[in-house]
């Protein structure tokens, strides 16, 4: 079982927004997929209280459980399962990146999120994990997102080729309990999402040949 910890010590980079959409992305690509939700606000939860369909499994947990919850979901057949944390956390923060087989840290392109992702890259290197930054609610003209990889760079850390945009589609379709998958299935958006888990999905393989 592939383990993806979703990380920024950042309030409102995307962490729920990723979390619930690479989790669908991955039950259509054939995976049992369960997402542990790791942030006492409980965002992931709700959008499962507001969910018809009962895939993906979505549950609440306090970090200090999380090794034996991995144990249980890999039990009962999950082949990934996806850590959604609290900003400001730093315990678990390093507790889920110590279970992961790849980290991402969400960032908007904006200098403000640029700089905070020090902190969390400083807890990725810590659990000695591989991790990826993925930008989110990226403008659809400009070049921020350009300009937003140049400064990424400097932290010698790799940034996903994929971006989510700022599309409305995302805040529409959380709300109904849904993805942009579901909800616009041939919009940009949900282009967006499946190009970044199929990098997603082909890194883990690399991970996991690499270890052969």
């Amino acid at each position: 079982m592939k383990t993806i910890a979703i990380l920024s010590r950042k309030g409102g980079a995307g962490k729920t927004t990723l979390a619930v959409h690479l989790s669908v992305a991955a039950e259509q690509a054939g995976h049992t997929t369960a997402l542990i939700d790791l942030d006492p606000q409980e965002s992931a939860m709700m959008w499962k209280d507001n969910r018809e369909l009962d895939t993906p499994s979505v549950i609440s947990a306090h970090a200090t459980r999380l090794p034996k919850l991995l144990e249980t979901a890999e039990q009962n057949g999950a082949t990934l399962t996806i850590l959604d944390t609290a900003p400001y956390a730093e315990s678990v923060a390093l507790a889920a990146a110590r279970e992961a087989t790849i980290v991402l840290i969400p960032c908007r392109p904006a200098a403000l999120d640029l700089r905070s992702i020090r902190s969390t890259i400083d807890i990725v290197r810590l659990a000695e994990v591989p991790a990826v930054v993925v930008l989110n609610a990226v403008p659809p003209h400009g070049d921020l997102a350009a300009q937003a990889r140049q400064a990424i760079a400097a932290y010698d850390i790799p940034c996903a080729p994929y971006s989510l945009g700022h599309r409305i589609a995302f805040a529409h379709a959380i709300t109904d309990g849904l993805t942009v998958q579901e909800y616009e299935p041939r919009g940009k958006a949900s282009n967006e999402v499946r190009a970044l888990y199929n990098y997603l999905a082909n890194e883990m393989e690399a991970l996991h040949a690499s270890k052969k």
